[in-house]
């Protein structure tokens, strides 16, 4: 089994639950030096989605592919078709996009990528399963520890706005088990954590696990695009914006497919920051 995006937060646990359900694993990553970040019982290939002739090695030989896109979207069809050409099934990290909630439905330039994606996967005949995680309650590490670090406020516009966070080892444990169970193909999930919070009930949540509260104050759209600006791509920035404000006023969208699949509840953004506590009191800022 092929995992592209390796050493990323979900591919990386992918390819931890794969070795442990006792699959073979090759991993696909961009640069040869993250092979030590990897078990040693992993094949480590490199290779490039902007490139795709440098996929063959990676391709050669495995059944199933987690594909994880994190490329421009030029080179999206010949990739697809060099999997296609290799293994029979594939397992694609998307998006909610066509999820009927509001948060889900503002313009987005990733939603159009992942949609041709998936229309490419659908015409080149693979078995595919199409993962769609919701917000991921580690955005929390990325958007807020590092002002709970120092001690601050937590400076963020649309406090009420509702997510349900979902715990990246839960996207990761429902990947992995549909790369290697049979009676997934066609399988469409949607992911959501358990509960609807909004953002400034999130940062309380940080706050009790932590055993201080942390105070929230909130931003105005342009205030937010200010403080970001030189730091956020403004698309981001605009795409975040979009979605907080339509959910305002109506619960997070909640879906109850981790515990389908997986027999067991998904974790709550308690439990995933309780998890992650010393993320907010030391070390640096993590990467996106």
């Amino acid at each position: 089994m092929l995992v592209t995006g390796a050493t990323g937060r979900v591919g990386r646990a992918v390819v931890d639950l794969l070795i442990d359900a006792g699959m073979p694993v090759r991993a696909l990553t961009h640069r040869s030096d993250t092979a030590a970040s990897l078990p040693a019982n992993v094949d480590v290939v490199t290779g490039d989605l902007t490139v795709p002739e440098s996929l063959e090695a990676g391709l050669r030989g495995v059944g199933a592919v987690f594909l994880v896109w994190t490329a421009p979207p030029a080179t999206a069809p010949a990739v697809i078709e060099r999997v296609a050409a290799n293994a029979r099934r594939v397992v694609f990290l998307s998006a909610p996009h066509r999820t009927p909630h509001p948060f889900f439905q503002q313009p987005n330039p990733m939603a159009v990528l992942y949609a041709e994606i998936e229309r490419l996967i659908a015409a080149a005949g693979l078995e595919s399963t199409i993962i769609r995680p919701g917000m991921f309650a580690s955005n929390a590490l990325l958007w807020w520890a590092p002002a709970i670090r120092a001690g601050g406020v937590v400076r963020w516009p649309y406090g009420a706005a509702e997510t349900a966070p979902v715990d990246d080892r839960d996207v990761a444990a429902v990947a992995a088990l549909t790369l290697y169970q049979d009676g997934h193909a066609g399988g469409d999930y949607v992911l959501t954590g358990p509960e609807s919070l909004s953002q400034a009930e999130q940062v309380s949540i940080i706050g009790d696990v932590l055993g201080r509260p942390i105070m929230f104050e909130e931003l105005s759209p342009d205030e937010f695009r200010s403080e970001t600006e030189g730091s956020w791509p403004p698309p981001v920035v605009d795409m975040l914006l979009a979605a907080w404000g339509a959910t305002i006023g109506r619960p997070a969208f909640i879906t109850s497919t981790v515990f389908d699949i997986l027999g067991s509840a998904p974790r709550s953004f308690r439990e995933w920051v309780a998890d992650h506590a010393t993320a907010f009191t030391e070390g640096p800022t993590p990467s996106a």
